[in-house]
């Protein structure tokens, strides 16, 4: 199989599942808001963002250390990968005993210092979703490493069809907000059983030797330190401005703003599905000495993101308002400024998911770590200066603008891996620019006339309409090539 068909095949499964993923999370979404309204909507999605604070203790960056070195030793020692993911799994199994101990004891503190009593329950349950969402992200990622990316899609769709389906049944019995998380548990464990049954098959296909390699489990340790600072990094920008606005202000305010996040995920799908599947063919080109290869698959991911992404910002921002009171009620308008800073934060996040996992099977997962740990400590900083002024927005602000800087930063990084062709890449970037304006007059022209939600999915649909036309008209987008590869 070609690596044109491999990316192909595998952006193919990872978004086919991700639309699973979106369709389910779509319904939780809209669920919670519509039955807990924005108050215990905050209030779920501030606790969540403190699993994932305790959950990033719990990994210390050894999920991608392991598919890190899987991808390695699958091309020069075999033997060696059984160890690799023996080894990996009981130090991820230590490591979180010691994180769960350590958050259930400081669960009263922590409601104290928030001082949201109905924190209390969801902190409990917590110690359970700390747990196996360490396991889920670890099972996800190894299927990575071993070159399986149809089955992290697989894996994920089941987690949130599950999820879902949980959830619902938990809020109809009258769970409320503890049932949501509980649901949330109950989704994850179910997928983790499932991948670790077929993880376990993948290990058996692989020969087997008595002794590891003399320093395997150091390696492996001593590798996920800088990933560790980097998932410390990413949480700075994903989660403690959550924290914060919880802390500075109301569940409310959490609710607005983690529905602008929700909904920024929602549109980063595409970009996430290609970033997970290129990302361990760079590994393969570094091994065999192919970085010409590499980079000429880095310039083709980067145009495409570029074409996706760069008119979906400007739809964001023009349709925001409508968007979020036809979808999910008036009640939730306070999101509607906090969704139109996200959309710069948007484009970079797009741009950063071809780009951040590359650069750790490039070997730059070090340098990348004390970008991310640099800009995510200014995040941190401006986040204290701004939510007090201006409110919900400062947490937005912040993140779009010191996540551009750690997205320009990487990709210093990795043009001094492949030596990136500038020129035709500026070339692309204008000629989407002019595409985005194309769009932009149709969607300004047709924006008045939206009265509701299908008015508002015609509006959407145009504006697609016009960026395909224009995409295919400018020979940016071959028809042929889309055909051949789907």
């Amino acid at each position: 199989m070609s690596l044109s068909q491999r990316i192909a095949r595998g952006v193919k499964a990872t978004f086919g599942a991700e639309l699973v993923h979106l369709g389910a999370q779509a319904g939780i979404i809209l669920l919670l808001t519509r039955m807990l309204g924005p108050d215990g909507y905050g209030t779920v999605y501030l606790a969540i963002s403190i699993f994932s604070v305790a959950s990033l203790f719990g990994t210390v960056g050894i999920p991608k250390s392991t598919a890190k070195f899987v991808t390695e030793y699958a091309q020069k020692d075999r033997t060696q990968v059984r160890h690799v993911v023996r080894r990996s799994t009981v130090a991820l199994v230590f490591t979180t005993g010691i994180v769960c101990l350590v958050y259930f004891a400081l669960i009263e503190p922590i409601v104290v210092v928030y001082d949201e009593p109905a924190l209390g329950p969801l902190l409990v349950v917590g110690t359970a979703y700390i747990a196996i969402n360490v396991a889920y992200g670890y099972v996800t990622i190894l299927f990575q490493g071993f070159g399986k990316v149809p089955l992290t899609g697989v894996t994920r769709a089941v987690a949130n069809a599950s999820q879902f389906g949980t959830i619902v049944l938990f809020l109809v019995l009258g769970f409320g907000t503890v049932g949501v998380i509980g649901g949330f548990v109950i989704g994850y464990a179910i997928a983790v059983l499932l991948a670790s049954l077929y993880i376990a098959k993948i290990v058996r296909t692989y020969p087997r030797t008595e002794s590891a390699e003399p320093g395997l489990t150091r390696r492996v340790l001593e590798y996920s330190v800088p990933l560790t600072a980097s998932q410390g990094g990413n949480v700075l920008y994903k989660r403690v401005d959550t924290l914060m606005v919880g802390f500075f202000l109301t569940p409310v305010a959490v609710g607005f703003y983690e529905l602008a996040k929700q909904v920024s995920t929602f549109v980063i799908a595409p970009a996430g599905s290609l970033g997970f599947t290129v990302a361990p063919t760079f590994g393969e080109h570094k091994s065999s000495a192919q970085l010409e290869r590499a980079a000429r698959v880095y310039e083709q991911s980067l145009e495409y993101i570029l074409l996706l992404y760069l008119p979906a910002v400007v739809g964001i921002v023009l349709l925001a308002e409508p968007g979020i009171r036809f979808v999910f009620g008036s009640e939730y308008l306070g999101a509607v400024p906090v969704l139109q800073l996200f959309s710069v934060f948007i484009l970079f996040q797009a741009i950063d998911k071809i780009t951040n996992d590359s650069l750790d099977y490039l070997g730059r997962a070090t340098e990348r770590a004390i970008g991310k740990g640099v800009t995510g400590t200014a995040n941190f900083g401006l986040n204290i200066a701004l939510i007090p002024l201006i409110g919900v927005e400062g947490a937005a602000l912040s993140t779009g603008v010191c996540f551009a800087l750690m997205v320009f930063y990487n990709l210093y990084l990795i043009d001094s891996e492949l030596d990136l062709r500038w020129e035709t890449i500026a070339r692309s970037f204008g000629v989407t620019g002019g595409i985005t304006v194309a769009m932009t007059v149709a969607v300004y022209a047709l924006a008045p006339f939206i009265s509701g939600l299908f008015t508002l999915l015609g509006v959407v649909a145009s504006g697609i309409l016009v960026w395909a036309l224009c995409s295919v008209a400018s020979g940016v987008v071959d028809v042929g090539e889309v055909k051949a590869h789907l």
